[in-house]
């Protein structure tokens, strides 16, 4: 699985979500790096790592990430992950394999027509941005079309970089089983809980404006993860690490502790 580290310290995971790769981190990887050893990886079938034969889905993706930790010594770490990766994270918690986790708007608590309004919404998206090809990146940089084209993710997408979202979007557009992951989390099993008992603390955090992983699904995650804290970020769509990245930073230290505060990795 590729990965970037950046600092030094007790380990950091983050883990992104579908169709996205570690670029998404970038603005939260030099504030977190400060104190902590920050891990940045692309999931398989994801920017730089290959697919495996069951990248297409959750099962083969969070058997892929345990995986990971158990080879690379990193069961129990500190985790971050956004959409996918929030349930990606949570799935670790549940099997007893991280320490702390932040898991922001995670999927995998939708019901009824949820399911069908997530996967029709983003398979309508992908396939059109494959069809636009090269003109992404003019889409990208105009505030107007930027705006129609994250009105799902982004709270308010006009304010956002250029660069970032045309990476974000030609990595929705390149991803190879974007599709065939798409259905299968829209037809798998809701996320289960709870965590694992010794696991560490759990914040869930959700925006207010979220548009894909709509707000009630918030509610759905706690019950899971009784143990976990529910932060709302009040002015976010799905990506608070976008939206709010100061606060998306506090939510992440308050919740992962110092680099003083020990725990086994």
């Amino acid at each position: 699985m590729y990965e970037t580290t950046t600092g030094a310290g007790r380990p950091l995971l983050l883990v992104h979500g579908v169709g996205s790769s570690g670029h998404t981190w970038r603005d939260l990887v030099p504030a977190l790096a400060e104190d902590r050893r920050v891990i940045v990886i692309d999931l398989p079938g994801h920017g730089s790592t290959p697919a495996e034969e069951d990248s297409g889905t959750f099962d083969g993706l969070a058997r892929s990430l345990e995986e990971f930790l158990t080879t690379k010594q990193l069961v129990g770490v500190d985790m971050v992950g956004s959409s996918l990766g929030g349930r990606l994270v949570l799935e670790m918690a549940r099997r007893g394999k991280a320490g702390a986790v932040v898991a922001l708007n995670p999927g995998g608590f939708w019901t009824g027509w949820e399911r069908t309004y997530l996967q029709s919404t983003l398979l309508m998206s992908v396939y059109m941005l494959r069809a636009v090809g090269g003109l992404r990146a003019t889409l990208a940089h105009n505030p107007a079309t930027r705006s129609l084209l994250l009105a799902q993710l982004s709270a308010h997408p006009w304010d956002l970089e250029g660069d970032k979202v045309q990476a974000e979007l030609d990595s929705y557009a390149t991803t190879a089983r974007f599709t065939e992951l798409v259905n299968h989390l829209a037809s798998a099993p809701m996320q289960e809980g709870p965590a694992a008992p010794g696991s560490g603390p759990i914040a869930i955090g959700w925006g207010r404006h979220d548009r894909l992983c709509w707000p009630v699904q918030a509610e759905r995650a706690q019950h899971a993860f009784p143990s976990g804290r529910l932060h709302w970020f009040e002015h976010s769509g799905h990506f608070p690490h976008w939206d709010e990245p100061d606060e998306t930073l506090r939510l992440i230290k308050k919740t992962v502790g110092s680099p003083s505060d020990v725990r086994p990795v």
